[in-house]
């Protein structure tokens, strides 16, 4: 039987070109656009026009929608970005013309553990320690971690694909490289997983969704080339919530190694579950609106995520063009830096990047500093009431206690600006939801992709446009805020500062600082200037090394 829909809903079908599939709907030939089709689609926008004034649209708008279903007719890669680029530079902003400069923290004597397992949860720079003084190869290191790989990942399933023929090869060529000297740096022969939404030729791409489960791109993304040009050995690629949102992927959901009985929060659920879980070492995650932020923290991980236009995004999924940002998850912030270093810069094929340099100093004191670096916190947020003020209070006078003097900020109003990723995202997959495939991605409730696709058909350019010069009044207004402020504090979920931040485009740093009664891990967000990623690990690495919460592992994955 076919149902006949009301003029309102053929005005929205006809002009957004959506199907439903548990209706049959009359077709434009059928039933043409008229007056009232106008005026009741008008009305969803908050606009109201006159019949004259309809009258002068009508041919024009039959006109768009035959332009609209043309332009369907030209089949778009996920890989093709829009013609606009997002610049996060305020008025006046001078990106430094200093050179790269590296410094890792000194770190003492490193030995082979009297028991194997403990290897796990060894930092990246003390296992660049073993590699390089022989104590131990990158093959039977990367053996290691696949062994762990497939033994945890069956309650964990925060694994995707294994990639152990790859990684052996790519451990024995390390292994063959340092015996003759060429030793390449800290990643040289040290295993690592990546968030299933980066390429890996001759491996699929699945994005976590069951669309995509077959995919395969055949391109290496320019962060993985980079690991590999620092020597890292990939090892496996890692889950993620579909389309990078959330924990539910087309095999299940990952879990937290701290209480299985939790997902692990996502998107990058898999690389903040493998880690903490001492799976792999490292492991790289993105972030668009908290996917690394939020599984750092149910996991207890320790997370960067950069400016952005700091990494490459080339063959990495887009979600939203001027919100992705990839970013390290690791032990420790000193691999965070370990990490960056080897994958921020400019790629010719990634035209949002910028040309900033990446100036770093792991020795450096508090003391030292204090003399060039100021550190706030957003008072308003902590002195509010939440589940975790305890934690956060605590960390605020352990970084008085360490030497800090923080200096209270207050950041500006955030506009209601949020649905830029709706229509973003929308576009990004725009042929999944006009073919209908939407309807194959495991989570159909209302918080989930197939739900905002659809509604963010009715984002008009005019709104999602109008959002962008309220963004840049944001940036403006965080510049003028934070003028005389490196890095500051904020609690991680309280307030506006996780989804500011990230429209604005300035870097965080989460790690853990506290552990409730039940055992499950808090964390804290240190944010700095746009480009000063320096600055930042090494206030958050102060903090972290005053503490040891870092240094705490779930029990059951250490045998």
């Amino acid at each position: 039987m076919k149902k006949i829909f009301t003029n309102t809903s053929l005005f929205l079908i006809l002009v957004m070109g959506l199907s439903l599939n548990t209706y049959a709907f009359q077709t434009q030939q059928e039933k043409p656009i008229d007056k009232t089709t106008v005026q009741q689609g008008a009305k969803l926008m908050g606009l109201e026009f006159t019949n004259p004034e309809i009258d002068s649209m009508m041919n024009g708008i039959r006109n768009q929608i035959q332009q609209f279903n043309s332009n369907r007719g030209i089949k778009l890669d996920n890989s093709i970005p829009p013609a606009l680029y997002f610049n996060p530079l305020p008025t006046g902003f001078i990106i430094s013309k200093a050179s790269n400069s590296f410094k890792a923290g000194k770190i003492g004597r490193v030995m082979m553990p009297k028991n194997e397992n403990d290897l796990a949860f060894y930092t990246v720079r003390q296992l660049a320690v073993l590699i390089e003084t022989r104590q131990i190869t990158s093959e039977k290191l990367t053996r290691f971690f696949i062994k762990r790989l497939k033994k945890y990942d069956t309650k964990l399933k925060c694994v995707i694909t294994l990639t152990e023929d790859l990684a052996i090869k790519q451990a024995k060529q390390a292994d063959q490289e340092i015996e003759k000297g060429r030793y390449r740096g800290i990643l040289h022969g040290i295993p690592y997983g990546a968030k299933d939404l980066l390429a890996k030729e001759g491996y699929k791409t699945t994005w976590g969704a069951k669309p995509y489960k077959d995919q395969t791109i055949n391109k290496d993304a320019t962060v993985i080339q980079r690991l590999e040009k620092a020597g890292a050995v990939l090892v496996a690629k890692l889950t993620l919530g579909a389309l990078a949102w959330g924990d539910v992927w087309f095999g299940g959901t990952t879990r937290n190694p701290w209480n299985t009985k939790q997902g692990s929060s996502g998107s990058s659920a898999g690389s903040a579950s493998a880690v903490a879980a001492g799976l792999v070492p490292f492991a790289i995650g993105t972030e668009t609106l908290g996917s690394i932020v939020s599984p750092s923290t149910r996991c207890g991980v320790t997370g960067l995520r950069p400016t952005y236009g700091r990494i490459s995004r080339t063959g990495a999924m887009a979600l939203s063009w001027t919100m992705d940002k990839i970013g390290p998850m690791t032990r420790s912030v000193e691999d965070l830096a370990i990490v960056f270093k080897a994958i921020h810069g400019k790629d010719s094929k990634d035209l949002s990047l910028f040309d900033a340099p990446f100036v770093y100093n792991g020795n450096q004191t508090v003391a030292q500093m204090k003399k060039t670096i100021k550190v706030g916190y957003v008072k308003n947020f902590f002195d509010r009431k939440y589940g975790f003020k305890a934690y956060d209070e605590a960390t605020l006078k352990k970084m008085k206690e360490i030497g800090f003097e923080l200096v209270p900020v207050e950041l500006p109003q955030l506009p209601q600006i949020s649905f830029i990723l709706w229509a973003e995202a929308a576009t990004a997959f725009d042929e999944l939801t006009r073919s209908n495939r939407d309807d194959m991605l495991v989570r159909q409730i209302k918080q989930a992709w197939p739900n905002y696709f659809r509604m963010a058909r009715f984002v008009p350019a005019v709104e999602y446009l109008q959002a962008n010069r309220l963004r840049t009044v944001l940036i403006e207004q965080m510049h003028e805020k934070l003028k005389n402020i490196d890095v500051f504090l904020a609690p991680s979920f309280v307030g506006s500062t996780l989804t500011m931040t990230n429209l604005s485009g300035h870097p965080c740093v989460v790690l853990p600082n506290g552990f409730t009664p039940q055992g499950t891990p808090t964390s804290i967000t240190f944010i700095g200037k746009l480009f000063g990623e320096g600055k930042l690990l090494q206030v958050a690495k102060a903090y972290q090394e005053a503490t040891n919460f870092h240094k705490k592992h779930p029990d059951w994955v250490k045998k």
